[in-house]
């Protein structure tokens, strides 16, 4: 992480920040012994400032709710697909072929242009040994990285701002949405969250408020944050029954931690993001859905040199088990046109070399579609990773589907998921991962 001259210490920060010196009269004693402790822990520790214009970017995607991956890479000349599905089954003369063997969804013709374009990289048969076809606990395997049989305090990401990001911008990470993702559950607390980006600011207000109300330094601390239910930042990402499942993130901090992302830090990320958000333009056309909603303001951001390293988005809604078909491909064409219109922006901007943008998903679907017109749990499924400098192409193999070579109904995958965060981070962001994964996975040829 490049670092260039600082502009302000962190105690001159909290010698002339609203917190400091508006609070200093408020605040209860044990955050005043915070603050005398903070004064002392960073005394010699510095508010980075980088240009943004340096580094590589991970844009991370969650389709969240677990998608039917059977359905989103289709093996249209397999029997066992049309055997095992023969409701919900893709007809071959509508599937976007790639070979003469799989072929996409035809709502994702935004993929298949990327792919043409050499721009797209599609992981067959990602998943990880003893699957688990809970949404939560799959979550958070794929948000920690963990062995199926091990749970994990800290998420990837959250190691990777660790080892490799010390000091860095208090923005270093960012997801678009409601909450921090257990993914950037971190040792340090790092990154912000961001629904609005007029909601990520201090309020000052009156000093005398009303019976009842919170003054505004009071609200500083509560609503510091939280979902904007303005401008579409309350809106579920796609209308269905799974939404964005951020696992179950357990606060591993205490009052210092907090105070020193939201005292230290927010104040100044707060201010950068405005001024980004005022003066960036996109240059694309985006859907009109809550998706593309967060990549265009990532597109923004990155546009306007904000110092970020990792975002994070989430699309919901693939917990297909009624009536998938109509759904389905309503979901993909806005995965697939929004994802589209991100890559024209970046494009535009002279930006997307530096970026790369990889999806996941907890789980795939059962081989056989159900009673109802849908599938339920099931365990591998594709993953997709896009940007200009990426190796493009199937990755992979595409599981048999076979009834004799599955494994309780599901496929049995082929790529474990964490070969491919290693070679994200170390082809890519250009770190060691071992010591962020916990372990040695060989990284996939991606980069």
């Amino acid at each position: 992480m490049k670092t260039v001259p600082t502009l302000q210490t962190r105690r001159e920060f909290l010698r002339t920040s609203a917190l400091g010196g508006a609070l200093a009269s408020t605040v209860p004693a044990f955050l005043c012994h915070t603050f005398s402790a903070l004064h002392a822990a960073a005394a010699e520790s510095a508010t980075q400032t980088a240009t943004g214009k340096d580094a590589p970017i991970l844009v991370v995607l969650q389709m969240a709710g677990g998608n039917d991956g059977l359905n989103t890479v289709v093996p249209y000349a397999d029997d066992h697909y049309f055997q095992a599905r023969k409701t919900i089954g893709l007809s071959a003369k509508n599937i976007l072929k790639i070979n003469d063997q799989v072929g996409l969804h035809p709502s994702l013709t935004g993929f298949k242009s990327l792919y043409d374009a050499g721009q797209l990289s599609l992981i067959q048969g990602s998943g990880y040994p003893n699957p688990n076809r809970s949404h939560f606990r799959s979550t958070e395997i794929w948000q920690t990285a963990s062995d199926a049989a091990k749970v994990e305090s800290y998420g990837w990401l959250g190691r990777y701002f660790d080892n490799a990001c010390g000091g860095a911008d208090p923005t270093v990470g960012v997801t678009i949405g409601r909450q921090l993702p257990q993914a950037f559950n971190a040792r340090t607390p790092t990154g912000i969250c961001l629904d609005n980006p007029q909601n990520y600011r201090f309020m000052m207000g009156a000093r005398h408020p009303a019976d009842g109300e919170m003054n505004a330094e009071e609200k500083t601390f509560h609503e510091l944050n939280q979902a904007s239910t303005e401008e579409g930042g309350g809106a579920d990402n796609s209308g269905a029954v799974i939404g964005a499942i951020g696992g179950p993130v357990a606060s591993h901090g205490s009052a210092l931690d907090f105070l020193r992302r939201t005292s230290l830090d927010a104040q100044v990320s707060s201010d950068k993001v405005l001024a980004i958000t005022k003066r960036a333009q996109n240059l694309a056309e985006y859907p009109g859905s809550a998706l593309a909603s967060s990549l265009k303001l990532v597109a923004k951001l990155i546009g306007g040199g904000l110092p970020t390293r990792v975002y994070y988005v989430s699309q919901g809604g693939y917990d297909t088990h009624v009536n998938q078909i109509n759904q389905h491909a309503r979901l993909l064409q806005d995965l697939g046109d929004s994802i589209k219109a991100f890559v024209a922006d970046l494009t535009a901007q002279g930006n997307l070399d530096r970026v790369l943008l990889m999806t996941f998903s907890e789980f795939g679907r059962r081989v056989s579609e159900n009673a109802n017109g849908g599938t339920d749990h099931g365990a591998a499924a594709p993953m997709f990773v896009i940007g200009k400098k990426i190796k493009a192409g199937l990755r992979g193999r595409y599981p048999s589907l076979a009834p004799e070579d599955l494994f309780e109904g599901d496929l049995r995958f082929n790529v474990d998921f964490r070969s491919v965060y290693s070679a994200v981070l170390e082809e890519w962001l250009q770190t060691k991962s071992e010591p962020i994964l916990g372990g040695k996975f060989t990284p996939l040829p991606l980069v």
